[in-house]
């Protein structure tokens, strides 16, 4: 027989199943646990920061408004005296006397009327702006320091104190030796401008027409439409020299020499600037000198013992806006409808300008 046999030791045959292959899992890098570190770390980081945020907003909130306040930073003298001398700002162009300059008029007087505040020093470092601003920031200075506790005041020019800037210095009144000017301050500027400028062409070349209907011509006087009429010229030029004339009258008053020398006054006032020799050669500043020298000079005036004053600067303490974004951002502007009727009103400025109508925006 062909038949095979099997041999008698061989084993039987197993079934067939599948062998299941159990995967080992690789360990990761060092790479790989680096960039799981990194994540973990971030996110714990943004958890923290967000607490942070959280606690500062809470108590940011509890001291800052939205309106801002006025701080006090300590910048000489003994810091622990019992009589203070503050320096109060004005600073860039002249709107409507708001803002930070009425807040730093808040705190003076509750700090005079409290028996604190013994003396003022503005710093001025502007080019002037409307003569409404101007004339207000002029006569809240003298009602803050012509009231039961007369303090005296003293003035420090910075790099420009032009037009409302040097009409705003005029705070002082009669005192003596109370206006200081820097070597490199600007000053002067003493005239009015009423700014218009005529588009008519501009529009006409564009297919603009101006179709506005008014009670009377010269409701739309100055507009920018068309060319200024003569009756308009004449208008304008009755309100130019009315507040001429009050400037004038201010600088008389906080300038004893040109009460006695009006004729020396109206020589000087043809709208230049002048550098800080000349504008002390022709009286319109008392001193060459820095800030410190005008601190010095107030606290002679105010008869106290220099070792027991405190001399501090008012700062705009932050809004909670600008404590969380920064004070850049929260103080960006965007061009609105507002700001440009604002820019096209007519309106008569004390200004170091060549370009007035377009320097205001609303505050």
């Amino acid at each position: 027989m062909d038949d095979q046999s099997t041999p008698s030791n061989a084993l039987p045959a197993s079934p067939l199943r599948p062998e299941i292959v159990r995967e080992t899992r690789r360990k990761p890098g060092l790479f790989g646990r680096l960039v799981k570190a990194m994540i973990v770390v971030g996110l714990l980081g943004s958890i923290a920061l967000n607490l942070v945020l959280f606690v500062v907003v809470g108590l940011l909130g509890a001291g800052l408004s939205e309106d801002g306040r006025v701080r006090e930073k300590f910048v000489a003298g003994n810091r622990h005296g019992d009589e203070k001398v503050a320096i109060f700002s004005i600073e860039g162009m002249i709107v409507s006397g708001e803002g930070f300059f009425k807040q730093q008029l808040d705190h003076a007087k509750k700090d005079i009327e409290e028996g604190n505040l013994k003396a003022i020093v503005v710093r001025v470092n502007s080019p002037g702006g409307t003569v409404t601003g101007s004339d207000y920031m002029l006569h809240q200075l003298k009602k803050l320091t012509a009231g039961e506790r007369r303090i005296p005041i003293v003035v420090s020019m910075g790099d420009i104190a032009a037009s409302g800037g040097y009409y705003v210095s005029m705070c002082v009144g009669d005192a003596e030796d109370a206006i200081f000017a820097e070597p490199t301050t600007t000053t002067g500027s003493i005239g009015v401008l009423f700014p218009h400028y005529n588009l008519g062409e501009l529009m006409e070349k564009w297919g603009i027409a101006d179709d506005t209907v008014a009670s009377n011509p010269l409701k739309t006087m100055g507009s920018l439409a068309r060319k200024m009429t003569a009756k308009e010229r004449e208008i304008f030029q009755a309100l130019v020299d009315d507040n001429f004339n009050r400037f004038k009258d201010v600088i008389k008053q906080g300038r004893p020499r040109f009460r006695r020398e009006p004729a020396a006054l109206d020589k000087l006032a043809t709208g230049q600037v002048f550098t800080a020799n000349q504008a002390m050669a022709n009286g319109l500043v008392d001193r060459i000198g820095f800030v410190e020298d005008a601190v010095d000079r107030a606290i002679r005036l105010a008869r106290l013992d220099k070792k027991n004053v405190k001399v501090v600067k008012y700062k705009a303490e932050p809004t909670l806006s600008e404590a969380i974004f920064g004070r850049g951002q929260a103080q960006q502007q965007s061009v609105n409808l507002s700001a440009i009727l604002d820019a096209a009103t007519p309106r008569a400025y004390y200004l170091y300008t060549w370009l007035p109508g377009l320097t205001n925006s609303p505050r």
